[in-house]
């Protein structure tokens, strides 16, 4: 009604969720979700500004908007923030090196950062590369420091792709939070710094922005934290929750 339409009016930015909600991801590149393509049409004709918001740390930046782009989505890499190029400014601050625990295809990220005898350790969701060998050399850096520092791209349990569920990040930054008695910052989603840095992107204060996303902890509780409002959409990893009577 009348209610909604006045709340309507004071919105002028989303942050848009990608995995799950636009497309679902999957080896074979995977596949929009359906409307998907011509919801981000129709947000960007309306005028609405609107912020990509991913905790996608598989891919460049590049290469995931150039995939998004092939399956017909009007976006671009200024319009995605991700956790990578937001790690980076973190460790450039801090005078960090890190020992990267990542996908193969994340790396040109940390070009320009310093990874000679490293203070601390990034991880993210680096699907094939997460070995015993690979964990357990993360494991050994953090260990041996006097006052470990753990960064992680996301604190993800699980996400969908085309042929099922996948365990993501946060699984892993739990075995090494617990092995290494240390707690991860994250960065990425829900942290509420990788929200407020896509509000000052888009130039628009938390209350006149919406998040649109599919993870209840991530997407919903990480905005609400930041002072914005928040929808969930039932597709991506959203499962309805059976009570038994």
């Amino acid at each position: 009604g009348r209610a909604m339409a006045a709340w309507a009016r004071t919105v002028r930015g989303l942050l848009l969720d990608v995995n799950g909600v636009l497309y679902d991801s999957g080896g074979d590149g995977g596949v929009p979700i359906a409307g998907s393509v011509e919801a981000v049409r129709r947000i960007k004709a309306s005028g609405l500004k609107l912020q990509f918001c991913t905790n996608e740390t598989q891919a460049t930046r590049e290469k995931f908007v150039k995939k998004l782009q092939g399956m017909g989505f009007d976006m671009s890499v200024a319009e995605v923030t991700a956790p990578a190029p937001a790690a980076c400014r973190i460790l450039k601050e801090r005078g960090l090196r890190p020992h990267l625990l990542v996908h193969d295809d994340l790396i040109p990220e940390f070009a320009d950062i310093d990874k000679a005898n490293p203070n601390c350790v990034v991880i993210g969701d680096a699907a094939e590369n997460f070995t015993y060998a690979n964990l357990n050399e993360a494991f050994r850096v953090l260990i041996g420091m006097e006052k470990p520092v753990l960064l992680s791209l996301g604190t993800g349990r699980y996400y969908k792709e085309t042929d099922g569920l996948k365990l993501d990040v946060g699984a892993y930054m739990k075995a090494l939070e617990y092995a290494c008695d240390v707690q991860a910052e994250v960065v990425g989603k829900p942290s509420k710094k990788f929200f407020e840095s896509a509000l000052a992107e888009m130039g628009v204060p938390p209350q006149q922005a919406i998040m649109i996303g599919d993870d209840i902890v991530n997407d919903v509780g990480g905005a609400q934290r930041c002072g914005m409002r928040a929808l969930q959409v039932r597709t991506g990893k959203y499962r309805s929750v059976h009570t038994s009577h």
